[in-house]
């Protein structure tokens, strides 16, 4: 068995793919209607199609769960956060630092599914090393292997 993508339920196909393009700049690699895969290997469904599929009202569809998210990083974190400014999106939370170094920010998409956006763990490093950090206080802090971080600092 092998695991294909996952794939949320949306109730406008076309605001979502919207949404995806545009704020968060995926590219759409099929286009069925009611079902759409993004380059990311992720999809939306549309929830009148969905609700057929397994024999449930639209009712029975609740948004907003708050029990899971999709997950992105982005090399160009601050530009990111600066584009997310351009639309209107409601914030899970402003930009925050973990414990572990690397600057995330969570919103909802049109159906209120939580996105996440976060710094890439090179760039983490990166800016660490910067920062003044070595090799060794970078690896407590981020709690990578040592060869990861030399690898993320030497590309």
């Amino acid at each position: 068995m092998k695991f294909i993508c996952p794939l949320i339920v949306v109730d406008d196909i076309e605001a979502s793919k919207k949404f995806y393009t545009e704020v968060l700049g995926q590219e759409i690699t099929m286009d069925f209607g009611a079902n759409v895969t993004f380059d990311e290997s992720f999809a939306i469904q549309s929830k009148s199609s969905w609700t057929g599929f397994i024999n449930k009202l639209d009712a029975d569809i609740r948004y907003q769960g708050n029990d899971a998210e999709l997950y992105f990083e982005e090399e160009e974190f601050d530009a990111c956060v600066e584009r997310l400014k351009k639309f209107y999106v409601k914030y899970v939370h402003p930009v925050i630092e973990h414990a572990w170094g690397q600057r995330v920010v969570r919103f909802y998409d049109p159906d209120m599914h939580i996105i996440e956006v976060g710094e890439s763990m090179m760039n983490v490093c990166r800016r660490f090393k910067e920062q003044g950090m070595t090799v060794e206080e970078i690896v407590a802090k981020t709690m990578f292997p040592e060869d990861i971080v030399e690898m993320f600092l030497a590309e």
